[in-house]
């Protein structure tokens, strides 16, 4: 099946409603809408028959349109809605779980966030649209008790969600997958570690340096790349320094590995890209300079928005933009969230498509509750302007282990 680049503009735009579709492309549509399907449910004459209800399977949901456009059109649903898929018939659970309603919202260029997200104390992982109108909890990693409790790191690829941390037995990786709503133990990388540093891009995910596992002693330069269409990693040649608590991200079409401590526990301001292109890591020195540095801290807290990076200074709770041509940082003002109590720790400092995204608690109270805000981020403004975000799962724990943002 093939699907073309175009598909976007020549298809028109549906809505789901009430079990039937319609289409919303004219501009009188509210008064033009015509409906093409309508599903509804076998009256009581029709059970008189004596004929036993048939499998879904045989069912014609959609009689008048082709399958590769039937299939078009259901990628259109928000992916808060796909699961509504799987209950049409079988053949459309099929779809889903094979990832063919994900490859071809890639196709034609459809994009939407969805937040991942494990808040203190709660054993299950938590997704959210990108509005915050609708939350899922995922099922509960079928690992042992030290890696529930231990510290973990969480990075997304494609439609794939990784947890890794220590068992057990040793390092250990857990994939979720959105297409089956399941758990799945690996692919491991090639280098176990923790501690690293991590970014994504489509259906790829870069990590790099960190900790390795075994004695947790030795800080690592190596880097590799994940492929989430194979379920493969491949081994990225060395960053220049060697680094362990550090972030990253992915900016000017090349993966960043900022800040961290090297293997004598020098704290460093340096940053440095790698150019998929060339193949080489270049070294960007002072690339934090005027940030607060040290092992206390959380890694640095960073954001890629419509390529331009954002921070948050955990010390004065001030978002700031880098300035690529000056290799300096612009202030952007104060976030409505406390950075500083847990110097970093607890705060989830994310990109969310076009905006930021600040999850933190307001207050240094305990009894504070988990308060979501976003913005449309611009670097030549003199303040951003933020939006508090009502949610209905806002009485989570504000501290949030981890968080990772999918855009599928």
């Amino acid at each position: 099946m093939s699907y073309s680049l175009s598909s976007k503009r020549l298809l028109p735009m549906w809505s789901f409603f009430g079990g039937g579709i319609y289409n919303n492309s004219s501009p009188n549509s509210s008064n033009e809408n015509i409906r093409i399907l309508e599903l509804s449910l076998c009256s009581d004459n029709d059970s008189t028959s004596g004929q036993e209800p048939q499998d879904a399977d045989y069912v014609t949901v959609l009689p008048c349109l082709s399958d590769e456009l039937e299939t078009m059109i259901l990628s259109r649903l928000p992916i808060s809605k796909q699961w509504k898929i799987c209950c049409l018939n079988k053949k459309y659970m099929r779809q889903m779980k094979s990832g063919e309603i994900y490859k071809i919202r890639r196709v034609i260029g459809l994009k939407e966030p969805c937040v991942f997200m494990l808040a203190s104390g709660e054993r299950n992982w938590c997704v959210f649209d990108g509005e915050f109108k609708s939350c899922k909890k995922l099922p509960i990693i079928p690992s042992d008790y030290k890696f529930e409790c231990g510290d973990k790191e969480s990075f997304s690829a494609g439609t794939h969600l990784f947890v890794s941390g220590m068992e057990i037995d040793g390092a250990v990786i857990w994939r979720y997958e959105l297409t089956t709503n399941a758990w799945f133990k690996g692919p491991s990388m090639i280098t176990p570690r923790c501690v690293f540093a991590s970014a994504s891009c489509g259906t790829y995910a870069f990590i790099a340096g960190g900790l390795e596992t075994k004695n947790c002693i030795q800080v690592l330069n190596s880097a590799e790349k994940y492929n989430s269409e194979n379920q493969t990693w491949e081994p990225l040649p060395n960053m220049k320094k060697k680094r362990k608590s550090c972030s990253g991200c992915y900016l000017d079409n090349k993966f960043h590995v900022i800040g961290g401590q090297d293997e004598n526990k020098i704290d460093l301001t340096c940053g440095e890209s790698y150019d998929e292109v060339s193949k080489t890591w270049n070294l960007i020195p002072n690339m934090l300079k005027g940030f607060p540095i040290s092992s206390t801290r959380s890694p640095p807290l960073i954001a890629v928005v419509n390529n331009e990076l954002y921070a948050l200074d955990t010390s004065s709770n001030e978002v700031k933009v880098y300035m690529k041509g000056e290799n300096s940082w612009k202030k952007l003002g104060l976030v409505p969230v406390k950075a500083d109590v847990q110097c970093g720790w607890g705060v989830a400092f994310k990109s969310l498509g076009n905006e930021l995204l600040v999850i933190g608690a307001t207050s240094y109270s305990h009894c504070a509750l988990m308060n979501i805000y976003t913005c449309f981020p611009n670097p030549n403004v003199e303040v951003l302007e933020w939006k508090k975000i009502v949610c209905g799962s806002s009485n989570l724990n504000p501290f949030i282990r981890n968080c990772a943002v999918m855009l599928a």
